[in-house]
């Protein structure tokens, strides 16, 4: 029972600092560095990535990308396919 809220106090150490804007990696190594076990760092992060996940928003849809090539002025550039992609139909 008290691994349980071991655990959680570094789920939650992980989500404050992830937010403050450091890394996995360097929260891992910090913790290891203060005398952590490293299987239980390791725990905390997958538990901390399945939560993370839980809370993401699902895409229903592929994003559409669209580009367009503009000059100095902003104005758009037509690109014309070259002579042998308007033969051969590329």
């Amino acid at each position: 029972m008290a691994e349980i809220g071991y655990r959680k106090n570094l789920v939650d150490y992980f989500k404050r600092n992830l937010v403050k804007g450091y890394t996995f990696e360097s929260l891992k190594w910090a913790l290891v560095k203060q005398g952590y076990s490293r299987a239980i760092v390791d725990n905390a992060i997958e538990q901390v990535h399945k939560e993370l996940a839980e809370k993401a928003p699902v895409l229903k849809e592929k994003p559409k990308i669209k580009y367009e090539i503009v000059d100095e002025n902003d104005n758009p550039i037509i690109l014309k396919r070259s002579w042998w992609k308007r033969i051969l139909g590329l």
